[in-house]
């Protein structure tokens, strides 16, 4: 694996810390800019959806500038986003902040995936996407209980503070460490891009990955109140038990990213599967705290252990494009984050409480299997489109390690 790759996964550390930290720091928030929970839940999907505009829209602005040159500018707008938040006056400022951001971070998850993809193999997709996906899990184990700690004891203004920090030692490692790497001969066009999604296998992996992802986020995005509130658990417990899904979600990408490669789909099918299970698990018994603080662990194994697959598998179906492939998963699995915690935000709202949150969550991963599972029946007929299957030549056909 080229040391490139895991320079990038160093750098989505810093990513994945400000894009989920928020789950931590909720309520001091939300006592802070005299708003309710629900609305400071908001500021995780004003992330979120500005990844899914982000992702295309800076795939498609940088499809033909130096990658190098690229990942170092979104790296530094991504820090002046997060010195923005940690000054906000205001919820809206703050708000405006989280977009800014999430527009800075998506356009490297897409940029940095793609230059991931193209210095491996096609064997080794998984692989070396679950190196970047890596520094997502050790930002969950390491970067947000940190953020909490940082929140509970110094004020949520200095968990921002750390992570404009931890970005610009991301900025050193990507100047300094990212080979440049040159354009290909010819020059990407984006008609050809585009055609990618007239294949149903590309919108069938959106769904998929949308699902499983908002899924999981309808609860984790409000597990600090969950745990506190219903379970009994004091809020010094918060950053412990976000650290134990940080550290089922490195086990969860680990396997994942081992055995994807040569069984992509089951380890889509039983990775949603088990989430679902959880979810299910964690609306019936949240309310005692040894079962909540497990299952959260064993949320984070399963929604990890499928994020790999997740993105070999929209890269597979979408090989002809691969810097929108990389857009295109990380905008899908922000239109989850997005309805993930809008749709457990009204559940509260419309007083079911924050258990319910696990049985939306459930609705949603459920029905996230079932694309997958269609998807694979439709491979099994032969169901990639002439004008993808054309277009990507050139790419490994992946039925037979994928079946």
């Amino acid at each position: 694996m080229p040391l490139a790759v895991y320079v990038l996964g160093l750098s989505v550390f810093a990513l994945g810390t400000s894009e989920f930290m928020l789950s931590g720091l909720l309520p001091p928030i939300a006592e802070d800019m005299h708003v309710s929970i629900p609305r400071a839940g908001l500021l995780i999907s004003a992330f979120a959806i500005g990844m899914v505009v982000g992702a295309p829209l800076l795939a498609v602005a940088t499809l033909r500038l130096p990658r190098r040159t690229t990942l170092i500018s979104l790296i530094t707008l991504f820090g002046i986003g997060q010195v923005a938040g940690a000054l906000a006056p205001s919820y809206g400022v703050l708000f405006a902040s989280r977009v800014v951001s999430a527009l800075a971070c998506a356009g490297f998850w897409a940029v940095g995936a793609s230059v991931a993809v193209a210095m491996v193999s096609s064997g080794a997709r998984a692989r070396a996407l679950a190196v970047m996906i890596g520094g997502l899990s050790t930002a969950n184990v390491v970067g947000v209980p940190v953020g909490a700690f940082l929140g509970e004891h110094l004020g949520w203004r200095s968990a921002f503070w750390a992570v404009a920090a931890a970005s610009a030692v991301a900025l050193v490692g990507v100047a300094t460490l990212i080979p440049s790497i040159p354009l290909p001969e010819e020059k990407p066009r984006l008609g050809r891009e585009l055609s990618v999604y007239r294949d149903p296998q590309v919108w069938l992996g959106i769904i998929t990955v949308m699902l499983a992802a908002g899924g999981v986020f309808c609860t984790f995005s409000y597990l600090a109140p969950l745990l506190t509130k219903v379970a009994g658990l004091d809020s010094g417990w918060v950053p412990t038990v976000l650290a134990l899904f940080g550290i089922g979600a490195v086990v969860g990408t680990t396997i994942g990213g081992r055995i994807a490669d040569a069984h992509l789909f089951g380890v889509l099918l039983t990775g949603t599967g088990a989430s679902t299970v959880f979810l299910v698990a964690l609306a019936l018994l949240g309310q005692f705290a040894t079962a909540a603080v497990l299952l959260a662990f064993l949320l984070g194994v399963s929604s990890f252990y499928t994020a790999p697959a997740l993105n070999a598998r929209m890269f597979n179906v979408a090989g002809a494009a691969p810097t929108l492939a990389g857009a295109t998963t990380t905008a899908a699995f922000n239109l989850g984050n997005t309805s993930g915690p809008w749709l457990g935000g009204a559940v509260i709202d419309a007083g079911f409480g924050y258990l319910a949150t696990a049985w939306a969550g459930a609705a949603l991963t459920v029905t996230g299997l079932g694309a997958a599972a269609l998807s694979l029946r439709l491979q099994r007929r032969g169901g990639t489109s002439r004008v993808v299957a054309g277009a990507s030549a050139a790419v490994e056909n992946p039925v037979r390690s994928e079946a």
